[in-house]
C-alpha cells in the first residue's frame, strides 16, 4: 500500500547567491545557514504534531541519501537539513519529554535542541527575547506576542525591503481568518487590529508615487494586490483557483475591496460562477 503524502510546510536549501542579506532575517536568518524545513504552528504544538514533523524530516534525508547513493557522491552528516518546529508556546513538561534542551552559549533563549543526531529544534516563540533580531519569528505567536510583533512592523523604515513584504503577508493572513469558523477571542481582536493595515499599505504606496512621479506604477500595484487578495481568498474558500475560478477575476477586480471581499465570503462557488463568468 502506497504511504501517506506527508507535506512540508516549508523547505529551505540555501542559495550561493541569496536574494538579501541574511542578517536582516536576524534568528529566522540563522536558521537558513543550512538546509531546513520549517513547521510553523498557530496553536501549541501536540507531541503527535512533533513526531510527524520528524517523520518529514526522516523522509526527506533518507530521500537525499538514496540520491547520494545512485549518485556516488558522499552525503556529509551537517549538509542534511535541520527541522525547526515553531509553537507559541510549550510546557516544561512537554519539552522534557522529547529531552529538549537549550542552547544558551550558541542561541537565544526559546529555543530547544533535540540530540544531535536528530537534527531537530522546538523553537517557543512566546520565550524568544523581545529584540529586533526576533520579530520575523514573534509575528507568527499569538495574542500580545503577536501584535506586538505588529505593531514593530509599522513602525519600521517604510522603504526597508522586508516591510511591505510582511503587511502584504499580513493582510493575506486577515483575510484568510475573515472566511474562517468559529475564531476564537485571540483571532477576532488579531482581524481587529489587521484590517487597517491594507489600507495603510495602499496609502504608503500612493504617497511614495507621487514622491518619485511614478503614480502609474503605483496604481498597478494597487491592481496586483487586490488581485492577489481575490486569489487568495479563492483558494481559502474552495481550497483550489481552477480555470473556472480564474475567469471571474478580472470582473471581480472592478468592484470596490470590500464589496469584492463580502461577495467572496458569502457566496457560494455556483452563485459566483454564475454571477460573474458571464461578464
Amino acid at each position: 500500500m502506497a504511504g501517506e503524502v506527508r507535506e512540508i510546510d516549508v523547505y529551505f536549501a540555501p542559495s550561493s547567491q541569496p536574494q538579501i542579506d541574511k542578517q536582516i532575517l536576524g534568528l529566522l536568518g540563522r536558521f537558513t545557514d543550512t538546509a531546513a524545513l520549517i513547521e510553523p504552528f498557530r496553536n501549541a504544538v501536540t507531541k503527535s504534531e512533533v513526531r510527524s514533523c520528524m517523520g518529514k524530516l526522516f523522509d526527506t534525508c533518507a530521500r537525499l541519501e538514496r540520491e547520494a547513493k545512485r549518485n556516488e557522491t558522499r552525503l556529509d552528516e551537517d549538509s542534511l537539513p535541520r527541522l525547526w518546529i515553531l509553537s507559541p508556546t510549550a510546557s516544561e513538561d512537554f519539552l522534557e519529554g522529547f529531552n529538549a534542551k537549550p542552547d544558551v552559549e550558541n542561541w537565544l533563549p526559546g529555543i530547544y535542541f533535540l540530540g544531535d543526531s536528530l537534527r531537530t529544534a522546538v523553537v517557543v516563540i512566546h520565550q524568544l527575547p523581545v529584540i529586533p533580531e526576533t520579530l520575523w519569528l514573534r509575528l507568527l505567536g499569538k495574542g500580545r506576542v503577536q501584535q506586538r510583533a505588529i505593531e514593530e512592523v509599522k513602525t519600521l523604515d517604510v522603504k526597508n525591503p522586508l516591510r511591505g513584504k510582511a503587511i502584504d503577508l499580513l493582510a493575506n493572513l486577515k483575510t484568510t481568518l475573515e472566511v474562517s469558523q468559529n475564531l476564537d477571542v485571540e483571532d477576532r481582536d488579531l482581524v481587529m487590529q489587521l484590517s487597517p493595515i491594507y489600507e495603510q499599505r495602499l496609502a504608503e504606496a500612493t504617497q511614495l508615487g507621487r514622491e518619485e512621479g511614478r503614480l502609474e506604477g503605483i496604481q498597478l500595484g494597487v491592481q496586483n494586490e487586490r488581485r492577489t487578495t481575490i486569489e487568495n481568498l479563492l483558494r481559502v474558500r474552495f481550497k483550489t483557483l481552477d480555470n473556472e475560478l480564474q475567469t471571474i477575476i478580472e470582473p471581480l477586480l472592478a468592484l470596490p475591496p470590500e464589496e469584492f471581499t463580502s461577495l467572496l465570503i458569502q457566496l457560494s462557488r455556483e452563485d459566483l460562477l454564475r454571477r460573474f463568468s458571464q461578464q
